[in-house]
């Protein structure tokens, strides 16, 4: 049996490969440097092209571009009328700013379960989380899966619950042949490096609610108005505007705003490729003893953005530590998503224990995520699942050190 590195072997790679990467090319950098070379920075016309884009792509009336994907949530809580009291359920196998945007606005966020074969959040347990004061849903498409959305929807409209969907992994996927963007009451997308498509940074809501849209417009440039306000006092002119409410500057740059759009001209290629990966790890493990595939609804068409790897322990003789220590001295970089929301010493101070989702507990101790990025060559790929082979071969064995 082949050594590994972590014990004096040599790794299946010379450089190391991590678990995302951006894709930049030429006409990237293209579109930044017209914007650069033009006269606006911020708040022109490239905000307002990508938003229409991201209506095209997804089927959404309206897209409202902005600085992040938690400044995303957070508008799209805004808008929905999170307030003090109010709860919102929503999944703990996610990144913070899922639940943190609900305590933004005063709101008490309630963790549900996930289903243990897709691992996103279970309709059953958001079901069972339900109370007089629940106001909102909002459901992850954790690592770019869509949620069981129709379901999901069912149990909103029958209680009267606005259904949020964090779509910052699954930029599109489809769900029934429906595009992400389209199903939920409100959805958001993230633009950071790691994702499908990337501004640097960046977010963006979609809705076909025409009130939501105009308390999101205003909500990411300090609720402040320009329009028909200085009309309206007639001592005024139109330098005249008007602070309606409490916002935040949650703007969009132009520059990213023409990053993400050139970006989303190559989104079916990195869909397709993304997606070919994905094949690729699901034919060499699925049938590996000790180690689990996510699975795929059969209504979903996923792009994924994160592929997820469990390992069984108990197996392998190996604790995820000790898994992930050997592959990255393979110089296969895992990385672990996530750490349950209600496990960070600041929901600890909020009162919030362990033992709330038992499910998602279990799956966080027996995953890691793998490389997973359009850039990755096929030699990638292939010493992705070689290092992964020798490192479950090693442990399966339970050899001495």
């Amino acid at each position: 049996m082949e050594k590994l590195a972590l014990f004096g072997g040599t790794p299946v790679r010379k450089a190391p490969i991590f678990y995302g990467h951006q894709y930049i090319d030429d006409a990237d950098i293209a579109a930044v440097e017209q914007v650069l070379r033009g006269d606006y920075l911020t708040t022109g016309p490239w905000v307002d092209h990508l938003e229409q884009k991201l209506c095209e792509l997804t089927g959404a009336r309206h897209a409202v571009a902005v600085s992040n994907g938690t400044a995303a949530l957070h508008a799209a809580c805004y808008a929905a009328g999170i307030g003090p009291g109010d709860e919102v359920i929503t999944t703990p196998m996610t990144f913070a700013a899922s639940a943190n945007c609900v305590l933004y606005c005063g709101g008490i966020p309630v963790f549900a379960d996930i289903d243990p074969d897709t691992y996103n959040i279970s309709p059953q347990s958001i079901r069972e989380k339900i109370t007089g004061r629940t106001k909102a849903v909002i459901a992850v498409d954790f690592t770019g899966q869509p949620a069981q959305l129709d379901e999901i929807r069912s149990i909103c409209l029958e209680r009267n619950l606005i259904l949020i969907e964090d779509a910052a992994h699954s930029i599109g996927s489809r769900l029934s042949g429906r595009p992400v963007g389209s199903i939920a009451d409100m959805t958001t997308f993230s633009f950071h490096p790691v994702k499908t498509v990337t501004g640097g940074e960046g977010g963006a809501i979609l809705t076909n609610d025409h009130s939501f849209y105009e308390q999101m417009k205003l909500f990411r440039t300090h609720c402040i108005t320009r329009d028909k306000a200085w009309m309206e006092h007639g001592q005024a002119g139109p330098w005249y505007y008007e602070q309606v409410d409490l916002g935040f500057n949650y703007r969009l740059t132009d520059f990213q705003a023409a990053l993400v759009s050139s970006q989303l001209d190559k989104l079916d290629r990195f869909a397709a490729r993304r997606k070919e990966i994905v094949c690729q790890y699901n034919e060499a493990f699925s049938k590996e003893a000790g180690l689990i595939v996510q699975k795929e609804l059969p209504r979903a068409d996923t792009v994924w953005h994160l592929y997820i790897l469990q390992f069984e322990p108990e197996r392998l003789k190996a604790s995820r530590k000790e898994i992930f220590d050997a592959l990255a001295a393979e110089n296969v970089v895992p990385n672990v998503h996530y750490i349950p929301v209600y496990y960070h010493p600041y929901y600890q101070k909020l009162g919030y224990k362990k033992g709330l989702c038992p499910a998602a507990e279990q799956l966080y101790e027996r995953i890691l995520s793998l490389p997973l990025y359009y850039g990755m060559s096929d030699g990638d790929v292939k010493s992705v699942i070689q290092a992964v082979r020798k490192v479950v071969a090693h442990f399966k064995g339970g050899e001495d050190k």
